[in-house]
């Protein structure tokens, strides 16, 4: 993860933390203008992956976990969101 993001970089998180708290709240109007906002796929890929980052780290952080337990937690969970098997672990 970038420690010290770029301002570009910080408005992109700022943006894609916004699009998922619009989402949240049910504006999906405003979740789509924000969208709409980013100025490159580059921009909004980085967003997304950066803030993904963050809130793993956060997760980390309060629950003593290590990353590779909570990308398997994770996994498990899209696996039952969308009735897929979930992977094979390593």
């Amino acid at each position: 993860m970038v420690d010290h993001p770029t301002p570009a970089a910080a408005e992109a998180v700022q943006r894609a933390a916004g699009v998922v708290a619009a989402r949240h709240r049910g504006d999906l109007d405003g979740a789509e203008a924000l969208l709409a906002a980013f100025p490159s796929e580059q921009a909004k890929t980085l967003g997304f992956y950066l803030l993904a980052e963050l809130a793993l780290g956060l997760v980390r952080a309060q629950s003593g976990q290590s990353m590779d337990d909570l990308v398997q937690e994770l996994s498990l969970h899209l696996a039952t969101a969308s009735d897929q098997p979930p992977p094979a672990p390593d």
